[in-house]
């Protein structure tokens, strides 16, 4: 899968971008026809500890999934954000599953 990562307000190092390459491709497991991802990585502008904000914009045929999730890390922003893209897929694969 194609994920195309943008940071925001920041320089994102190597270790991120891996990091979240590998954890988007385990989406594959759960639906094969995932075509790309556009994912934003920002600093928000609050002095709270959660200021890290990721959205991903998940391209599926005929659909698109969009998840935004605040963290205190990236990394825990970008799994909450694949766990939720989980069942979402998941539950889209039920769905066709049964319209065949």
């Amino acid at each position: 899968m194609k994920v195309y990562a943008q940071s925001v307000n920041f320089n994102a190092d190597v270790k991120l971008i891996n990091f979240l390459q590998n954890r988007l491709d385990k989406l594959e497991t759960f639906y094969d026809k995932v075509i790309s991802s556009d994912v934003y990585l920002k600093l928000g502008n609050t002095s709270a500890k959660e200021n890290k904000i990721v959205e991903i914009k998940l391209n599926v045929p005929k659909d698109k999934f969009m998840v935004k999730k605040q963290c205190k890390s990236f990394e825990e922003a970008v799994d909450v954000a694949c766990s939720s893209l989980e069942r979402r897929l998941k539950k889209r694969k039920e769905k066709l599953r049964i319209k065949v």
